[in-house]
């Protein structure tokens, strides 16, 4: 029972200190005690906590905190410093209205379509993704930004649809560079020996949407966590400096453009001891901070700057991040970088996507930052 409730020994002895008749005691006595009962278990009920379903098994690497004992990179202060060389001047901030990923929920009432390849790319959908089809629902809207990201989720089902680079075309017919099927009940990570992947080549030309080869959903900050008060896994980031051809799981594969950066799938944390209160955090970007510290986030692709990604909730009239979450005017982006640590990464794996004119030009001169 609550700590404030009532016990009925105090009952007792309000009512014998009171002047009030035997029979009446007696009423007085079952009254309080009816209203005593619904008291508690009302109080009982509040203090329940709601707790969000995570996606993928409970065993999984993105469901993991980490351990006390989990050491840091011997690179990882030169990893630390690469990132305040960031051309944005940025420590990590969260992508929340553009460049993020929008996660439908749907059932089996909406009907499977077709979604063809964007034309122009030699991104692909995997087999399955073309097979099974797509459930796309009414209020369908990707990120806005270039990247155009989007999920598709039915939790009965338990699959997810996950795309890269969505558009309609003159017909309005939805088309995707990428398409990929995910169960939300599996690992989260994908298998490297299902996409025949060559060094030099993008793993977007196999079906995955993320360049390391993960779901882009996957450590997503979701809407719902944030009003229950707890983010109980792993975040995804991405980076500037990601290394060129070397990345670690969970990812399988790397778009790193930067020889010597942080290698994909490398999990950064924030410093579990420090004292968040020193920070001028809304409530929940103390919960954001506090899955740094005792989960983590993963390196997942390259990005123009130090990025975390929020669900895009453009779809939502009745939801918003407004007086919950700040992309980059203060909030998690006001904690300096010095307060990370890169985790020691172990069977680095070679290969990965070729040097791109695009990446070099967004790393060109880092060197006088």
């Amino acid at each position: 029972m609550e700590a404030g409730c009532l016990t009925v020994q105090k009952l007792k002895q309000f009512i014998t200190s009171s002047n009030i008749n035997p029979d009446q005691m007696k009423n007085s006595l079952i009254i309080s005690l009816c209203i005593f009962f619904i008291a508690c278990t009302q109080a009982d009920k509040k203090a329940e906590k709601t707790v969000v379903k995570r996606f993928f098994a409970e065993n999984s690497f993105w469901n993991q905190p980490i351990a006390d004992s989990a050491k840091t990179d011997p690179q990882s202060a030169y990893y630390i410093s690469l990132l305040k060389k960031d051309h944005s001047k940025q420590n990590f901030g969260i992508n929340l209205n553009r460049y993020t990923i929008p996660i439908y929920e749907v059932d089996s009432t909406v009907p499977f379509v077709k979604v063809g390849n964007q034309p122009g790319f030699n991104f692909r959908h995997y087999p399955d993704f073309d097979r099974m089809g797509v459930p796309i629902p009414p209020n369908f809207k990707p990120s806005p930004g270039d990247d155009q990201h989007a999920t598709i989720l039915d939790r009965k089902r338990k699959l997810a649809w996950d795309m890269f680079l969505v558009k309609k075309d003159s017909l309005g017919q939805w088309n995707s560079c990428t398409g990929v099927i995910v169960p939300i009940d599996g690992t989260g990570v994908l298998n490297k020996s299902d996409f025949p992947v060559k060094d030099d080549e993008s793993i977007h030309q196999y079906g995955p949407s993320r360049a390391a080869g993960v779901p882009s959903f996957a450590g997503t900050i979701m809407y719902d966590e944030i009003k229950a008060g707890e983010i109980r896994h792993k975040l995804s980031c991405a980076l500037r400096f990601v290394a060129l051809k070397e990345y670690v799981y969970p990812a399988i594969w790397t778009d790193g453009n930067f020889k010597g950066g942080v290698p994909e799938g490398s999990v950064i944390q924030l410093d579990p001891k420090l004292d968040l209160s020193r920070f001028n955090l809304l409530p929940g970007e103390l919960i954001v901070a506090k899955a740094l510290q005792n989960y983590g986030m993963v390196v997942v692709d390259f990005a123009a700057g130090n990025v975390l990604y929020g669900e895009g909730l453009w779809i939502y009239p009745d939801k918003s991040w407004n007086g919950l979450l700040r992309e980059w005017d203060g909030g998690i982006s006001a904690i300096p970088l010095d307060y990370y640590r890169v985790l020691k990464n172990h069977n680095i794996q070679k290969g990965g996507d070729r040097v791109k004119d695009f990446f070099q030009e967004k790393l060109k001169g880092w060197e006088q930052n």
